[in-house]
């Protein structure tokens, strides 16, 4: 089959290099081969964009089939020019399908359908012209493949198109302009970077793609909560990556938290913002309320699907959502965050709490780190166990300590271990210490390491009387736990993800290397040994340290050490 291939002079520097071809153009040849589709070709080939289409001599009864294949699968986007008889071509039909199954597996492809002179609705319900082309099909063409070819025209035509009569008012030049700006919007405008192996993505997604795709005409605002270390952020960037060529403008912008503590920080989220929306143009910002005017013009004309991740703090909203009235009909908004209260129920359309991985995605995650295959090799399995069990579903611990064994040998993997239940892995702590040092202040941050230390699964009410009898004003500082995803209440029992509560008692630990000289000791064996009165003496006094003693039958003192002496503040039952 002889084929017409534009190549432009230089490569586009956002193109794939996988991919051979810009755009494969679709479109029925009697129709508009020599009109509109050439006109349009001849405009993408002369903007640099690598554009595919059929030749005109192609031979009536070749298979076509393997050649469409491999050219729609190295190429970027597909134009579907949809014409009165487009449908009763069955090429163009096969095309089609092909078109979409190539989308279903690459979230990035992009397909536009132009309308040069059929409606929309006349495509998605097979009527008009489309209606006497399948009369034709459905006697000569077997059921099943009559359906999919159906079930294909209704699917694209409700992807976001491109009408002649509406967007030029029939005038082609116009409009065959305006489709190249289009692409090129679309092709500036590339994927994020995803770690393969993505488990149970696709089930934690599958709403906020539905919601992303609901047709809404109101600006939605979705809020991604969840302790560090489960995923929000891939969560946000496989969505993103599925729906961005939905939205005429989009942008990601990652580790806002971070950059906003830089000089200037806000200042520079808001250029980035308008980088990305007005597609690469660079415009000067000097101050944030000018920013705010800057990003009020730009997204007020186009529908944009925009990504806030990891926010902190309501200052870091407002540099960018201050305007949210004037964001285009139909736009969306997604915030990751450690905070589940970051903003008041009314400001949001959609909550999604990230859960942790079930077990078996939890086992299969940690091989493919540990293993490079998404299961244990032989022998290694019984360990491998152990350590998923002691992540408890969390993707960060999963990912860091099968990582730390690649390669290792089953003495390593059981030293490695022992040594967990002693001292965790430093790279995880760290991240998860991040929301602790958020806390507000010094109340909230003592009140989450008591808790780690001496209250898991407890009921509240019992945890409110031992510390609000200590100083604490307990009720309002669980709540601020809950809020930064450090503690949940299920029923009336206080719950910590075991990295978190071991994240807290790691904290106690690096205070000192001697337990006497830490701010709590929860081990009552340690607390014994402490209170005896050789240690009581070598401790400083220039602290105040708790001791929570259980006993065997159930009974429980609190004793509090101060520079004044040794003070007893709660006696009662476990």
């Amino acid at each position: 089959m002889a084929l017409v291939r534009a190549t432009q002079q230089t490569s586009s520097s956002n193109t794939s290099r996988s991919c051979r071809y810009h755009v494969f153009l679709s479109f029925r040849g009697e129709d508009t081969r020599k009109t509109f589709t050439d006109h349009l070709f001849t405009a993408l080939v002369n903007a640099g964009f690598r554009t595919f289409r059929d030749d005109d001599e192609l031979e009536r009864g070749e298979d076509i089939k393997p050649e469409l294949q491999k050219a729609i699968k190295h190429s970027r986007t597909s134009v579907i020019v949809f014409s009165k008889d487009y449908a009763s071509s069955r090429w163009c039909l096969d095309e089609l399908v092909m078109i979409l199954e190539r989308k279903r597996t690459s979230p990035d492809y992009v397909v536009l359908p132009v309308f040069y002179d059929v409606d929309p609705s006349h495509v998605r319900k097979q009527t008009g012209s489309l209606a006497r082309a399948f009369a034709t099909h459905q006697k000569s063409q077997p059921p099943k493949k009559v359906k999919a070819w159906k079930d294909a025209l209704a699917e694209v035509a409700n992807l976001a198109g491109m009408v002649l009569q509406n967007q030029a008012d029939g005038y082609e030049s116009k409009f065959i302009k305006k489709i190249v700006n289009v692409i090129g919007d679309k092709l500036s405008r590339t994927t994020l970077s995803i770690a393969p192996n993505m488990i149970g993505m696709h089930s934690r997604v599958e709403t906020i793609n539905q919601w992303l795709q609901d047709g809404s005409t109101n600006v939605g605002i979705l809020l991604i909560y969840g302790m560090s270390g489960i995923g929000k952020t891939t969560i946000a960037k496989f969505a993103y990556n599925s729906n961005f060529t939905r939205f005429e403008g989009s942008s990601f912008l990652e580790n806002i938290k971070e950059i906003s503590q830089q000089p200037n920080g806000l200042v520079q989220i808001q250029t980035q913002l308008l980088s990305d929306i007005l597609n690469g143009r660079k415009m000067k910002i000097s101050n944030v309320s000018e920013g705010l005017t800057k990003i009020e013009d730009a997204i007020s004309s186009k529908r944009v699907l925009l990504v806030l991740d990891d926010v902190d703090h309501m200052d870091q909203l407002d540099a960018v959502l201050r305007m949210k009235d004037r964001f285009c009909p139909g736009s969306k908004i997604i915030i990751t965050t450690r905070r589940a209260r970051l903003l008041k129920a009314h400001q949001v359309t959609k909550v999604h709490a990230v859960e942790t991985l079930h077990y078996k995605e939890s086992l299969e995650l940690f091989s493919w780190h540990a293993f490079g295959q998404d299961h244990p090799i032989e022998g290694y399995m019984e360990y491998s166990k152990k350590f998923v069990d002691h992540c408890r579903g969390l993707p960060l611990a999963l990912k860091v300590l099968g990582s730390s064994l690649l390669g290792e040998g089953i003495d390593v993997w059981k030293s490695a271990l022992d040594k967990l239940e002693v001292i965790p892995n430093d790279e995880i702590m760290n991240k998860l210490r991040v929301s602790y040092d958020s806390l507000q202040d010094d109340h909230d941050r003592n009140l989450f390491l008591h808790i780690a230390c001496f209250f898991i699964e407890k009921d509240k009410d019992y945890i409110v009387n031992i510390l609000d009898g200590c100083d604490f004003y307990t009720i309002v500082g669980i709540q601020n736990l809950i809020d930064r995803c450090l503690v949940s209440i299920d029923g009336k029992k206080v719950h910590m993800h075991d990295m978190i509560w071991r994240m807290g008692r790691q904290i106690v630990r690096l205070e000192s290397d001697k337990p006497w000289k830490r701010r709590r000791v929860w081990q009552h064996k340690d607390a014994f040994n402490i209170l005896t009165e050789k240690n009581v003496r070598k401790m400083s006094y220039m602290h105040t340290y708790m001791f929570f003693i259980y006993f065997p039958l159930g009974s429980l003192i609190v004793l509090e050490m101060q520079y004044s002496g040794l003070r007893q503040v709660f006696k009662g039952t476990k």
